[in-house]
């Protein structure tokens, strides 16, 4: 969801209010900071608090803040929230924590302008001991959820979800028939299309089958389907179609193309003449798909159709132009300048109902989530899903190294940079002036 316009703070309260919109979740245990660029937000951190009392050292903390933050080039002064299930007991466990964080970044010139402890029945100022101006215990935590940006973020059509650690709570619930028959169909679907993988005629008919589900409009329902969500899952069993979709998603058909290509990973083609290779096969795919696709040449149907149709002309969809930005560098959020960030929305989506199905697929789709919320910068959500998928499929490689990477505190480039960052509305609210 996106505001159509500039959305304003009247107070605390409504900052306050805003960072679980801008989460995903309510936090609990964890320091959010987030950076501003004069009076309005930019970034926001969210790190998970050591057990208190603090016994670590905590400038390494104080450092991981900074360091995150200094991502924001545009950054001129930050706020600091403490999310804790006591709000009154904050300033005897993390005062210390607290106070590093804000020297850290005072000398990194991104001053932190107001600091709060928020816990589960009251709210408060981190730094004020006055009791006339904060007293005690604080103020109740319903202000927040009663504040006006808060109501306007719900009218809008923003939602809070469920916390990282509760992602399987959320996951679509799956009718026991409809499973057993996708399970069934995907079984004969990737049998069928294990020695397909290096063909290019069906790269091409794979990659046309997710286009389509990628330019599907936000409000059109995802309606189970028996033989094309067991395509769809097969074919994210096979490393190249399953990264194809990935660069398809955030960088175009021409990215994913390219970067088969530059991998040689496809064999068949057309010649000189543009006539199909001898031993090409045409590519297959389910009615309820290939009807989707336009009639660009033939296809085999199957399983509906078990008999080989005519010769499918396989034409590469790489054209001449500007170079395509490879794998790693779309991986990574280094390339494009700016991601296709609705079919990445969009991606997410098909991969939530395809996971909901378990299975070994479901790793694939989890990693697939995975990439996609760390791409928003959404960390904790990201090795949820990593998590998931490793729990299904142990020695599954990307998952394993995106988790790796997560871990180490590695954000994705899109999400590094203002321009380019998934936002979850058009434009962020401005802090009161001071």
């Amino acid at each position: 969801m996106t505001a159509p316009e500039r959305l304003t703070v009247r107070g605390p309260e409504d900052i306050l209010g805003f960072i679980p919109h801008t989460l995903g979740y309510w936090p609990a245990s964890s320091l959010v900071a987030m950076t501003l660029h004069g009076t309005r937000l930019g970034a926001t951190l969210r790190l998970d608090l050591p057990e208190p009392p603090v016994q670590a050292d905590p400038r390494a903390f104080a450092r991981a803040v900074r360091r995150y933050l200094e991502s924001d080039q545009h950054a001129d002064g930050s706020l600091l929230v403490l999310f804790a299930d006591d709000a009154t007991a904050v300033p005897s466990g993390y005062q210390p924590l607290l106070s590093q964080v804000r020297s850290v970044l005072d000398r990194a010139g991104m001053p932190v302008r107001e600091a709060w402890c928020v816990g589960d029945e009251y709210w408060r100022d981190a730094f004020c001991s006055d009791p006339a101006c904060c007293p005690f215990p604080g103020r109740p935590v319903q202000q927040i959820r009663d504040s006006t940006l808060n109501a306007e973020m719900v009218y809008r059509g923003s939602s809070v979800g469920p916390a990282p650690r509760a992602v399987r709570a959320a996951a679509p619930a799956v009718p026991a028939l409809h499973r057993a028959a996708v399970l069934e169909a995907e079984a004969a679907w990737a049998e069928e299309l294990a020695g397909r993988t290096a063909d290019r005629a069906q790269f091409n008919a794979v990659l046309d089958c997710w286009e389509s589900l990628l330019g599907m409009p936000e409000s059109e329902p995802w309606l189970p389907e028996v033989e094309r969500d067991a395509f769809l899952r097969a074919s994210l069993l096979f490393t190249v179609w399953r990264d194809a979709v990935l660069i398809m998603a955030a960088a175009g058909r021409h990215a994913a193309e390219a970067g088969a290509e530059q991998f040689g990973v496809l064999d068949g083609g057309v010649d000189a003449e543009g006539t199909a290779g001898p031993h090409e096969l045409p590519p297959v795919l389910p009615p309820a798909l290939a009807a989707e696709q336009p009639a660009s040449g033939p296809l085999r149907i199957v399983p509906s159709n078990k008999v080989p149709g005519r010769r499918a002309e396989s034409r590469p969809r790489v054209t001449a132009g500007a170079a395509a930005p490879g794998y790693g560098e779309v991986l990574m959020g280094v390339a494009p300048q700016l991601p296709h960030w609705t079919g990445l929305d969009r991606l997410d989506r098909i991969f939530e109902q395809l996971s909901a199905l378990g299975g070994q697929p479901a790793a694939a789709a989890f990693t697939g989530r995975g990439w996609i919320a760390w791409c928003r910068g959404r960390g904790s959500y990201a090795a949820a899903y990593l998590d998931q998928a490793l729990e299904i499929e142990p020695d599954y490689r990307l998952a394993g190294l995106l988790l790796e990477l997560v871990g180490r505190g590695g954000i994705c480039g899109w999400a590094a940079r203002k321009e380019a960052a998934w936002q979850k509305f058009r434009d962020e609210p401005a802090p009161p002036p001071r």
